[in-house]
This record gives C-alpha cells, structure tokens and sequence, in this order.
C-alpha cells in the first residue's frame, strides 16, 4: 500500500469559515486520517510538508464537455452533438472523450481533479454523460461513474439545428413532445420487457429506463425560465426523481419555483458574451441571487466555451458579486458533489473520503493565489515549478 502523508496543512471549515492546521494521511486512494499531529513509520512513504498554505478539497466541474470537444483539433476534435437525429438517447460520451486532450493537464494544473462531460444541445435528447477523474490516459480508469445520466435539451439549440431545415424541432412545443414522446415510449417498452414481450432489444429505449427507475439523472438545458419550467412540468409528468438544471441563465426569475420543487442549477457558464438569445438575461450576480434564495447551486464552466482552467476564476466573480468566500468555495467543491450524487466520496478534506486535493499559495479565493500541488486519487500529479520550495516534498521511502 502507498502512503501520502501531508503536513502542517491549513485546512478551511467552510461552514464556520474557521482555519485549523492538520496532518492528512492518504492511504492508496483515500484519507485515511485528520489530526492535529500525525506520526507514521512504514514503506511506501511520502511526506509531504505543506508548511502552512491553503489545502482544499480537489475542484469538481459539474458540466463540461472535456475531451469531446478538443481544443486544437477543429472539426475532427468535435463529437460533442449526433446530430443525424433529434433523439440520440442511446449515445455515450464515454465513447468519445480523448483523455489525450490538453485540457485535461489544464484541470490537473487549476486544481480541478472531477469533471461531468456530457453531449451537446442540438439534440432533444443528446445523450449520456459521465463523471470522472481528470488525469489518466485511459478513460475507463479514469471514470467515477458511467452514465451518470441523461442530456436532454430546451430552447434555441435544437430548434435551430433541426428548425432551420423544416424537422422537427421546429418550436418549444415540438421540443417538449419529442422528449414527452420519447419517455412515453420507453414506458410502454419496459412493460412489454418485464412481460418478456420483447423480441429484440431497442438502444434509445433501454437507455431511458433507468431514468424513468429513478436510478439516473435527466440533466436539462435550459437557460430560460419559461424552459426551466417546462423541464420541471416533463419530469413531474414522468416521476422522475432526479432533475437538475444546466445553465439556468434565467433561473434566478424563477428561485422560488426551483426551491419549492427542490431542483438545483448547474449554474453558467458566467463568462461566456450573450452570443444568442438566451443569454441576454446572463448576470454575474444572478448565482448570489440563487443561493439567498435558497437553491442548491454548483458553478461550471461548460468547458471548453469558458476554459476548464477557469473554475476558481468564475468563484472568484461571484464572490466580487456578494457572494460568501466560503460559498464560493462549496460551489465548486462540495455542492457539486452533491448535484452529481458523489457527496459521499468528494468535494470535502474527510476521513473515508477520495484523496484529492488541490494545495495553494494563499487563499482560493484570491485571484493571485496559485495552486502548488495537485493530488489526485493519493498520487501527486501535479507540482508548479515556480512555487514547489513553497513546500518541502520528500523522497517516497
């Protein structure tokens, strides 16, 4: 077993806001222990004294498309939307991503060390999206969870895919009945499958059925409120227990809605100019708004339209915005643990918990801090040259 011992660590209670120094033992992929003082003999050993900067949980982006959208690659790069049909249910963006891309050192470098990658919007139904970590070089390694979920999308995209060219969608209504149709669909499909009535399996179906079980998550673009809303009604319609609500540009006009229905936002990307229609109503302030309100939040960048290595930047304005510095921190650790339905494994510095952890020069919520060291899974992945004598890295025994 190797063994990761960090030391003299100032860790932050992001509920309390106080700062406490520990000693973290990792043992193979998890935290072992938290104290005050940790004294550990044995092989395998690495330690690692942090000499009091700043060590967080590992940044977890809850929406991108990394490694199926490539930078640098063009068109060739670019497998993020099937747009051969308007409902794709049965593809995976596991099949496309390229743990190759740039952008995954990126991640490792910015301290991001979890990412959801999902299809795109042109379609109604895009497809399934995953979880997973964000260094390795082969993809099935590297996933936490696979699928995930479902894309499902309102508004602009699909209509202006399949619109344009007269097929359906052409309108929201068409939007909704395709989605409604679709689930519909596979309802009948899975009583015909318990009954042994089916004769030779259908893809798009069978990837529905666990969503309408409860076992996987519809994820719904939707930017506008009056789309927010219709992605609640569907799921409603439908008894699916697992919503949230990508982008949610508009969701502040209807907080209220999203509390009393307990549906949370991955909220952004808050970078992104108002190049279409829907994003008009885009204010860097409308995640403080959110969660005053009282809705379960988490910031993404929808990598690559603002850069993975842009995560702690998008915290960082929404704090310049009002937002609580402690808050900004849960909205890219552990609140997007919880939207993604790891908060049992990530987002938090815990015992029994996976070791990832990112290690700063001052305060992640400062601009001008810098991340020192990345860790992820218990293996130091990343060490910045210009700050490593920040810290005094031993020789693994």
């Amino acid at each position: 077993m190797q063994y990761l011992l960090l030391k003299n660590c100032i860790l932050t209670d992001t509920d309390s806001g106080r700062e406490d120094k520990k000693d973290i033992l990792i043992e193979g992929n998890k935290i072992k222990q938290i104290k005050a003082s940790i004294d550990f003999e044995g092989e395998n050993l690495r330690v690692v004294d942090v000499r009091e900067n700043r060590v967080m949980p590992g940044l977890i982006d809850c929406h991108t498309h990394m490694g199926i959208i490539e930078e640098g690659t063009g068109k060739l790069g670019l497998d993020n939307n099937e747009t051969s049909g308007p409902v794709t249910p049965h593809i995976r963006a596991l099949d496309a991503v390229n743990p190759l891309d740039m952008a995954f050192p990126d991640a490792v470098r910015s301290g991001v060390t979890c990412v959801m990658c999902t299809p795109g919007s042109n379609n109604a139904i895009g497809g399934q999206n995953l979880t997973m970590k964000t260094y390795g070089n082969i993809i099935d390694k590297m996933v936490i969870q696979n699928p995930l979920g479902i894309k499902i999308a309102f508004g602009e995209d699909p209509m202006g895919t399949y619109g344009t060219k007269d097929k359906c969608p052409v309108t929201r209504m068409g939007v909704a009945a395709l989605i409604r149709e679709t689930f519909m669909r596979a309802q009948d499909y899975m009583v015909n499958k318990e009954q042994g009535k089916i004769l030779e399996r259908d893809m798009k179906l069978e990837a529905i059925i666990p969503v309408l079980k409860g076992q996987l998550y519809v994820r719904a673009h939707a930017h506008r409120a009056d789309d927010i809303v219709t992605a609640i009604r569907i799921a409603e319609e439908f008894n699916i227990q697992k919503l949230v609500i990508e982008h949610g540009t508009e969701a502040n006009k209807v907080s209220e809605y999203l509390v009393e229905k307990k549906v949370p936002v991955a909220f952004g990307p808050m970078l992104t100019p108002r190049i279409k229609m829907e994003l008009i109503s885009r204010d860097y302030s409308a995640a403080l708004h959110l969660v005053e309100a009282g809705v379960k939040i988490a910031l993404m960048t929808d990598h690559p339209y603002n850069s993975i290595d842009q995560l702690r930047a998008v915290a960082i304005l929404a704090v310049s915005e009002g937002l609580k510095c402690t808050d900004g921190i849960k909205a890219i650790t552990s609140w997007p643990s919880e939207i993604l339905g790891l908060q049992d494994r990530l987002g938090k510095i815990k015992e029994g918990y996976d070791a990832d952890i990112a290690v700063y020069t001052g305060n992640p919520m400062d601009i001008m801090s810098r991340v020192i060291l990345t860790i992820i899974d218990g293996n130091l992945v990343y060490i910045n040259d210009r700050h490593k004598h920040k810290v005094n890295i031993s020789e693994e025994k």
